[in-house]
């Protein structure tokens, strides 16, 4: 009997979007529980972050598609209840912006202010068709020649405390993953396809997770660690089309203990649909 297939899941339908979901409670504020299966060393990833803040300012704004978003991480998100505070900026024809602030509480019921969020909404459909680049898609290898966890020798300590790998379909460009085996390159370069595990293809917010869901440049420095992001800037350049994506991420300057992280995503079109650039600390010591 040959075993059930599985259909990928649909834009709205799948685990990504039930656990970025907001609740409208009153205008400009909004319920939301953060998910603790996107974390990785107990740490929220700050992409998964800025996708649950992004959806809230989709709802508040009469704009819907992001197309760039500024977040500063001002202290660590722990999985559970949050609230998401939106405020409209100004709004116009073709683009509005908004702010927000993703808020928890602490032991004593205090509010704890975990990122504020400045970002533009417009509508992607409406750009025009006319493209002139130089840049050009990162040369990842296809799919079946990259590597994923299932790929490696056995899992590496602390596997078990990464539940965001369950979620995502990463194959990693085997050119870039020198440090896994010991052997960093120097060049703070990674590169993988990525997606969502239940086959969910990417849109919008979905971009905001892809552009921080790879293994930090830091390890390919031979620096091992959490690596938290403090200020993340990403631009959404048009709608991606369906199927696996393709990130490259860079790093070109490592000082007093901080690092940048610039990003590209490529759809399966060839089309350069997201851009972003992250400032990072390291720990050097």
């Amino acid at each position: 009997m040959s075993e059930a297939v599985t259909a990928p899941a649909a834009v709205g339908d799948s685990e990504f979007d039930r656990d970025t979901a907001v609740t409208l409670r009153a205008p400009g504020l909004y319920d939301t529980d953060l998910s603790a299966g996107w974390t990785i060393f107990g740490a929220v990833n700050g992409g998964y972050l800025l996708a649950v803040v992004a959806r809230a300012l989709a709802d508040t704004l009469p704009h819907h598609d992001p197309f760039t978003v500024s977040a500063h991480y001002l202290s660590a998100s722990r999985p559970g209840p949050a609230v998401v505070r939106t405020e409209t900026v100004r709004t116009g024809r073709t683009l509005s912006t908004g702010q927000a602030s993703l808020l928890q509480y602490d032991e004593q019921g205090r509010e704890v202010e975990r990122i504020r969020v400045l970002a533009t909404y417009g509508d992607l459909d409406a750009l025009p068709d006319d493209v002139r680049t130089s840049a050009k898609p990162p040369a990842v290898p296809p799919i079946g020649q990259c590597l994923g966890p299932a790929d490696g020798p056995a899992p590496a300590p602390g596997a078990d405390q990464q539940p965001i790998a369950e979620r995502l379909m990463l194959k990693l460009d085997p050119s870039t993953v020198g440090w896994a085996l010991g052997q960093p390159s120097g060049k703070g370069e990674v590169r993988a396809w990525f997606g969502l595990a239940d086959g969910r293809d990417a849109d919008p917010l979905s971009l905001l997770l892809a552009v921080d869901a790879l293994p930090p440049t830091a390890f390919d420095l031979g620096i091992a660690g959490w690596v938290p992001t403090v200020e993340l800037t990403v631009h959404v350049r048009s709608r991606p089309a369906p199927g696996p994506v393709r990130v490259s991420i860079t790093t070109r300057n490592l000082a007093g203990g901080f690092l940048e992280e610039d990003a590209e995503v490529w759809d399966s079109e060839d089309r350069l649909v997201a851009q972003s650039r992250q400032l990072a600390r390291v720990g050097l010591g």
